[in-house]
């Protein structure tokens, strides 16, 4: 079997093992855009290189106005649409948050990480075409997690026994993401991600590294983000100058 087709069967168990789950207050609301937004998730993992690739980016869960309107991580409507081309329809979660509304590729709210993360993508590779022939970009979790005031919560934030059950699942996909992707490089987008990889992977079957998460609540990501990841990436041998 090709990464494609094991990527979406992993993809699709996830869904499922993920759904089984039950979270307490303060999360009022779960998103599961491998759900709801399948269709766009799938035309996602369609791009990526059958046969692997050398460098997989890894992320913590959804943004609201990323991945939960796209299906697509890190998914900021307009590199989604207009540089990845994906076109499918997305539906709406069966209990929606009225301060969350899910609009997908209508939405237009922008995700400052994913305007981050892919302006760099687009801004070095001639096309999407280039950056998937060895690129491939995924998520640990992929729930969408708020509160009753439509704040959003991290996958890190929620107590132990949640986080274990949570993880149990997410890491199953992980290991089987990377045995379909056969990655030389997995790159953790932010320190959550980067302890994700070293969980699953002992650090030693392939070489980790993290570059600085683009979001804009980190100060540092907001002094010329992309200067520093690409250095990052330079600097590890990943990327050439």
């Amino acid at each position: 079997m090709n990464a494609i087709k094991l990527s979406l069967a992993a993809a699709r168990k996830l869904s499922q093992e993920v759904n089984k789950l039950r979270f307490e207050t303060p999360v009022t609301h779960v998103y599961n855009p491998l759900d709801y937004a399948w269709k766009a998730h799938e035309q996602y993992i369609r791009r990526m290189n059958p046969d692997g690739v050398r460098v997989l980016l890894l992320g913590m869960n959804p943004g609201p106005w990323g991945m939960a309107q796209t299906g697509v991580p890190f998914g900021q409507v307009s590199a989604v649409r207009d540089w990845i081309g994906i076109d499918a329809a997305i539906g709406r979660p069966e209990d929606e948050h009225p301060k969350r509304p899910i609009e997908g590729l209508n939405c237009a709210r922008s995700e400052v990480s994913g305007e981050r993360l892919w302006g760099l993508f687009r801004e070095r590779f001639s096309s999407a075409d280039e950056f998937f022939l060895q690129h491939f970009v995924a998520n640990y979790c992929p729930l969408v997690f708020m509160e009753a005031s439509g704040r959003n919560r991290t996958p890190d934030k929620l107590p132990v026994g949640e986080r274990q059950l949570l993880s149990k699942a997410c890491d199953e996909h992980l290991r089987a993401l990377l045995q379909a992707t056969r990655p030389e490089w997995a790159v953790g987008v932010g320190t959550f991600a980067e302890k994700c990889l070293c969980r699953v992977l002992d650090c030693g079957k392939i070489r980790v590294k993290r570059i600085l998460h683009p979001s804009p609540a980190s100060p540092a990501a907001n002094r010329d983000w992309a200067r520093q990841a690409t250095s990052q990436l330079v600097e590890a041998g990943i990327w050439e100058k």
